[in-house]
């Protein structure tokens, strides 16, 4: 029987995502409108054209974060290599004519219309194997040919398909994912820091060969000595937050936003929200993050199985990290790239993938987020439990020693020790 519990019950207990996710979304819906309504109606002639797109990507992400919150994460095993080969096959069907690019980049699939990211896909399907390979290979994630070359493997075969969409902003988050799962799980560092080389490969390749990335590379610590071309995007992004102040000009009163500055309802709404909602709207943004984040990092601490600790770990990583790069970018901490602001910029398919690692999220958070712990056997457990002997190396955990009972001589002890969750004590 369908009852208002039943509906409910997968975002009943994880408040903490669900709340801010959907202030983050709405804030989303009226930032693309405010930054692309001059925008659209010169494209398409209505003011509506984008915000009425992303608010069919956000009510079609609510469905996504609802199934992804109602099935336990634990049937997502099953899908962790259909959605990674999805993935490989859509990335491979990006050099394919059904590729579609802008700016020199090919990262895009048209069909009819329909506009498909496939790398976002990607990002989350790295994520869902990782925590599941890390998970099954604990025993040997010390071993190089384990827990370290597959992953190192297939990492590589992933930059060498985003090398070819011309993607570094891609390329450095699933970098960064695996590198930092694989530590998460136990991988030694001393593996780990081969990677650093391949790492420094793929920057100068993409850099240094590149002479426009190499250009921005220069000119984002002072975007001011060439401001008509390589500090173009920063310098009017900095700009919007000045002219910002405190409170901001108000919702479609941006200036910035109007006359200067690039993609503003993409890759610079974050600069958008600056100027038209000033420090305290930037400061709130942030929050809001900042809360998704922290209750994501309790889920992966507290989770009740190796592979939903892992997961969790992943998807918070993956949202901390896009959240910071772009934010990053827009006050000219890093280079210029271009990537997404989590929720907020325009993209639908960045939008659903987003909604469904969330969904998964409080999946985790809601079907068990304590470790199971044993409990210590009291002195009536003890009266139960035939006297064994055992060896120090069986000992995974042990109490201190105590007396048998509070009428007994000292000097009849017994100890008390857990093997595969049971307790086990040993008289003498």
């Amino acid at each position: 029987m369908i009852t208002k519990n039943n509906i409910t019950a997968p975002f009943s207990r994880e408040p903490a995502i669900l709340i801010p996710v959907l202030i983050i979304t709405g804030l989303g819906i009226a930032m693309v409108y405010s930054a692309s309504a001059d925008i659209s109606v010169a494209k398409h002639n209505t003011s509506m054209y984008y915000a009425g797109r992303q608010a069919i990507f956000l009510l079609l992400g609510l469905v996504v974060m609802y199934v992804g919150a109602l099935f336990p994460h634990e049937h997502f095993k099953k899908l962790v290599y259909p959605i990674l080969g999805t993935a490989l096959i859509l990335m491979v069907g990006v050099l394919t004519p059904l590729g579609a690019g802008a700016g020199g980049a090919c990262r895009w699939i048209t069909v009819k219309g329909l506009t498909f990211q496939p790398s976002e896909l990607l990002k989350l399907g790295l994520v869902l194997y990782l925590a599941y390979s890390l998970s099954t290979k604990q025993e040997n994630i010390r071993s190089f040919c384990i827990g370290f070359l597959p992953h190192l493997l297939l990492l590589t075969v992933l930059t060498a398909l985003l090398v070819f969409q011309r993607d570094l902003g891609s390329i450095v988050i699933i970098g960064f994912i695996t590198w930092t799962m694989m530590f998460i799980a136990g991988v030694p560092m001393l593996q780990l820091s081969t990677v650093i080389p391949l790492g420094a490969a793929v920057f100068y390749f993409f850099v240094y060969n590149e002479p426009y990335r190499w250009e921005r590379v220069r000119f984002f610590m002072d975007p001011w000595q060439d401001p008509l071309n390589a500090g173009y995007q920063l310098t009017h992004s900095l700009k919007a937050f000045g002219a910002g102040g405190v409170l901001g000009k108000g919702l479609g009163l941006g200036f910035q936003t109007v006359h200067y500055l690039p993609k503003p309802h993409t890759d610079f709404i974050f600069s958008v929200i600056g100027e038209e909602l000033g420090l305290v709207g930037v400061l709130a943004t942030l929050v809001l993050y900042i809360l998704i984040l922290k209750r994501g990092a309790v889920i992966a601490r507290t989770a009740h199985t190796v592979f939903g600790s892992f997961l969790a770990a992943g998807i918070t990583i993956h949202l901390g990290l896009q959240v910071v790069i772009n934010t990053g970018v827009t006050l000219g901490v890093l280079p210029t790239k271009g990537l997404p602001l989590p929720f907020i910029s325009y993209g639908g398919t960045s939008l659903v993938v987003s909604m469904a690692a969330m969904g998964v999220l409080m999946n985790i958070g809601r079907t068990g987020t304590e470790i199971p712990r044993e409990k210590h056997a009291t002195p009536q457990d003890q009266s139960t439990i035939p006297p064994v002997s055992i060896t120090a190396t069986d000992r995974p955990y042990s109490d201190p020693v105590l007396p048998t009972t509070k009428h007994e001589n000292p000097s009849n002890l017994a100890k008390i020790s857990y093997k595969k969750g049971k307790a086990i004590v040993q008289t003498y």
